[in-house]
């Protein structure tokens, strides 16, 4: 069944613009706090009980195995306001990214125990060597942490997201990457996970939301967020794109969100992307689309002028951004 997003009548409107000539020529967009539908809950206090046998538990029952643990570069990022100005270093996470590992799926079936177990660890084997996620939860629910969370990790690439006070782009530096073994279909809205993932999904998320303050916003998929910058254009992943149980591990439906790289940074939607990404996800974009042409609106422009705007902010955040970058982090 189709998702439909609340209408956007309370919209904000753009508070400054800056025009380079006659032809208004935004040079510089700053906006309001986006158009969240969510309202945050706090998250529930979860503490580390013990550590040992290189596992850790907590208070809400999470177990986090650490023998696949590995290092990568330090985090460090820059978090852009949305009423514009130089990016923001920060080090602490901002929030989550959820992804599918996309790998050989047998039956799971107490015969397929060995295989599924074989194909379990060599899955982990590949992610530690490529540094590709902070955590996997594989298809028993065992949660595994893989890149330390002080860390970045290469699970996001070319992304963008935003929350009611920043902007964030490329989302290895300043999200935690959460992967789910399992394999989606394009458009799918079932989300194929174990009894056991989805506990082990919960708890995580608990564990991870308390210790480093993630506001539940900022919990969202790799469909939601990946983006294609050669062209603009949104989706260039597209997993989890209309299928996370979000409510299942005590998050609000952050589906309901417009698409931030479409009203914060001028990306768009083609055909093809709102084929592959699922009623929910579509019904985002399209309402990201509408939250775009109404802050153009109030700023006097057309819809088209005020995306080139927002695009040529977007690439010279980027380039910000690689200058600060560390050089083990190019």
């Amino acid at each position: 069944m189709g998702y439909v997003l609340p209408p956007l009548l309370f919209l904000l409107p753009v508070c400054i613009f800056l025009l380079r000539n006659s032809h208004a020529t935004v040079t510089s967009v700053a906006m309001p706090g986006p158009p969240l539908v969510i309202r945050d809950t706090r998250p529930v206090e979860v503490w580390l009980v013990e550590q040992s046998g290189g596992s850790e538990t907590y208070s809400n029952g999470l177990r986090v195995d650490n023998r696949f643990v590995t290092r990568n570069h330090a985090r460090a990022y820059q978090a852009f306001p949305l009423k514009g100005g130089p990016g923001l270093p920060r080090t602490r996470p901002a929030g989550i990214v959820f992804h599918t590992t996309e790998s050989l799926q047998p039956p799971f079936e107490a015969g397929q125990n060995r295989l599924l177990k074989r194909i379990g660890e060599s899955l982990l084997e590949y992610v530690r060597n490529k540094r590709a996620y902070h955590f996997v939860v594989d298809r028993f629910g065992r949660v595994y942490r893989v890149v330390r969370e002080t860390d970045a990790a290469n699970h996001a690439g070319h992304s963008v997201w935003a929350d009611d006070r920043s902007v964030y782009l490329n989302l290895n530096e300043s999200f935690l990457g959460v992967a789910f073994e399992l394999a989606t279909e394009a458009g799918a809205t079932g989300n194929g996970m174990s009894a056991a993932q989805l506990r082990a999904a919960g708890m995580l998320v608990e564990m991870l939301r308390s210790r480093y303050g993630i506001v539940a916003a900022n919990c969202v998929t790799h469909g939601q967020v990946s983006v294609n910058p050669s062209h603009m254009l949104v989706g260039y992943h597209v997993d989890w794109a209309s299928s996370f149980p979000f409510e299942s591990v005590g998050l609000k439906d952050n589906y309901a969100e417009p698409l931030a790289a479409v009203w914060s940074s001028g990306f768009a939607a083609d055909a093809a992307f709102m084929r592959a990404a699922g009623p929910r996800l579509s019904a985002s974009a399209s309402a990201a689309e509408q939250t775009l042409e109404q802050m153009a609106y109030a700023a006097g422009l057309s819809p088209g002028a005020y995306r080139k705007a927002l695009q040529k902010q977007y690439r010279e955040r980027v380039r910000e951004m690689r200058r600060a970058l560390p050089q083990d982090a190019e």
